[in-house]
């Protein structure tokens, strides 16, 4: 069974009556769910994901005028639910353990564990500041229930993606860095016989693109680990991606490695045309990547050099 699926199974039939006996109509006040760490939060675990941290789980989430009222009842009550479930044992860490897999929190408090804020971010330096990676762990996972609303409308307004021009300057930083790793110096170290290098350079060009079609998704990518396995999820570019690149690592002519690069950076340009990012006949990403930053608003954006990761 998946852990995703387990532990909701766990919350609705042995631990959701507990709470709501013990609690009465303040059980009304929860918001409960399991987001954040552990591959089983995608839905990416399997039978070796089990080998640590695995079993249900799930966390609270409250108000901090809830906490204040009625956090000590919760947590009390958070103490009664059952350690085990279905021959599998609970994942036994609180608030105040070294993971923070599960627990009663402050809608703030883990917002700030997972992102280093406790709070939507209001402007364009704050998003940022916040990284990828940290916003796909922050919005991954299911809300089992969410009787105030205040969790889930804190995590849709993340789930909405980066402001526009953001996300505009990240894909041409972007483009520029997929350009330079594939189009270019891996070509240049397969010239010279650099097949470290070489190795290197394409390693990286498959994350620039990776990283492209989350974004052109306006998606937060993964851990690196789950980055690829994350493109089956995604609408845009998201399959033929992930196929493009398993069948380009599996190429043994240098040539058609290069072949097979040049032909997945053409598809993420039509989809750059498509989104009206760039009108460029080039077949050169950066060329792409100039025309990305020219169509950013904001002016502290525009400026930075297109290379520059915002």
């Amino acid at each position: 069974m998946k852990g995703l699926e387990l532990s909701r199974k766990y919350y609705e039939t042995a631990c959701r009556p507990v709470l709501k006996g013990r609690l009465g109509e303040k059980f009304n006040r929860l918001a409960v769910g399991l987001v954040g760490n552990g591959s089983e939060c995608y839905g990416f675990d399997d039978e070796l994901s089990q080998d640590h941290d695995f079993g249900p789980r799930f966390f609270i989430w409250l108000t901090d005028e809830d906490d204040a009222a009625i956090g000590a009842e919760v947590r009390a009550a958070m103490e009664a639910v059952p350690k085990n479930f279905l021959d599998y044992k609970g994942v036994n860490v609180s608030e105040h353990g070294a993971v923070g897999r599960q627990g009663v929190f402050r809608i703030g408090t883990y917002y700030r564990m997972m992102l280093g804020i406790d709070h939507v971010p209001a402007s364009i330096d704050e998003w940022r500041r916040l990284g990828e990676v940290n916003l796909s762990i922050a919005t991954n996972g299911e809300v089992f229930e969410d009787g105030p609303g205040a969790f889930t409308a804190f995590r849709n307004a993340l789930k909405a993606g980066f402001p526009e021009d953001l996300r505009r300057k990240k894909i041409a930083a972007v483009c520029c860095s997929a350009a330079q790793t594939g189009q270019y110096n891996y070509i240049r170290c397969l010239r010279r016989d650099e097949a470290v290098g070489a190795h290197i350079c394409e390693a990286e060009f498959m994350e620039h693109a990776m990283r492209l079609v989350y974004l052109l998704n306006n998606a937060y990518r993964p851990f690196y680990k789950w980055i690829h396995r994350g493109l089956l999820d995604l609408p845009i570019l998201g399959r033929e991606t992930y196929d493009r690149l398993s069948e380009l690592i599996k190429a043994g002519d240098p040539g058609e490695h290069v072949d097979r690069i040049e032909a997945l950076c053409g598809k993420i340009i039509e989809e750059l045309r498509r989104q009206g990012l760039t009108d460029s006949p080039s077949t050169f990403l950066l060329d792409h990547g100039a025309q990305v930053q020219a169509r950013i608003q904001d002016p502290v954006l525009r400026k930075m050099a297109p290379f520059a990761e915002p």
